[in-house]
């Protein structure tokens, strides 16, 4: 009988602690942050966001393929990159969002408080 995922004793704990592993990449996080708000993009495109050259976007963008979180579109010679769903930009967005606590001493983090006129029209 198979337990609920979310047990401590569950089937998926060795595979999340793969998927954390993953991530455990700062380019890799910058990749996933890139491509949350974004359709799809290049790598040359990467490469400059994430200020790394191609060729190391690339490699972080095949683990990450291969670790199923983004998946790719052919147009020519040209592939284009977008996640493959929701869930990895969830798991960078609470993993910052946790980092911003570990550094606000005591302060309300950003993230906790109302957003300013300016980031409201952004």
């Amino acid at each position: 009988m198979r337990t609920c995922g979310l047990d401590p004793d569950s089937e998926y704990v060795e595979l999340a602690v793969e998927v954390f592993a993953m991530l455990a990449d700062a380019t890799r996080v910058r990749i996933v942050l890139a491509l949350r708000n974004a359709e799809e993009l290049s790598v040359n495109h990467l490469a400059n966001v994430v200020g790394k050259s191609p060729a190391a976007v690339s490699q972080h963008l095949a683990k990450l393929r291969m670790g199923r979180m983004v998946t790719t579109r052919q147009d020519g010679t040209r592939i284009f990159y977008r996640l493959a769903d929701e869930h990895v930009s969830d798991l960078v967005t609470d993993a910052i969002k946790q980092a911003e606590h570990s550094i606000a001493g005591g302060a309300t983090p950003r993230h906790h408080q109302a957003p300013t006129l300016i980031e409201e029209r952004a």
